[in-house]
């Protein structure tokens, strides 16, 4: 059973290299698939290429998705970073 959160993009560069890449290092912990999606467009939260690709900018709202053994401590990890690195509030 697939576990899905919305967060509303706050940080004014948006999800750019940095905070792509430690949403990327995040989800790669984790044995779950693990996508986000913004404006229709779903790609692995485990590629940088993948997240880069969708241009994720401020004022943005992305889904993401975990299907997995361990989707309940991937999604609060990934919601973490996302405060953490201040692209999204709680």
């Amino acid at each position: 059973m697939a576990i899905s959160k919305d967060f509303h993009v706050i940080a004014e560069t948006g999800i750019h290299a940095r905070p792509a890449t430690l949403l990327v290092q995040t989800a790669s912990k984790f044995s779950s698939e693990i996508y986000i999606e913004y404006k229709g467009k779903s790609v692995n939260l485990k590629s940088i290429m993948g997240v880069m690709s969708l241009g994720v900018g401020q004022d943005a709202d992305v889904t993401i998705s975990v299907d997995g053994e361990d989707e309940s401590e991937a999604i609060a990890a990934i919601e973490e970073t996302m405060i953490k690195e201040g692209l999204a509030k709680r």
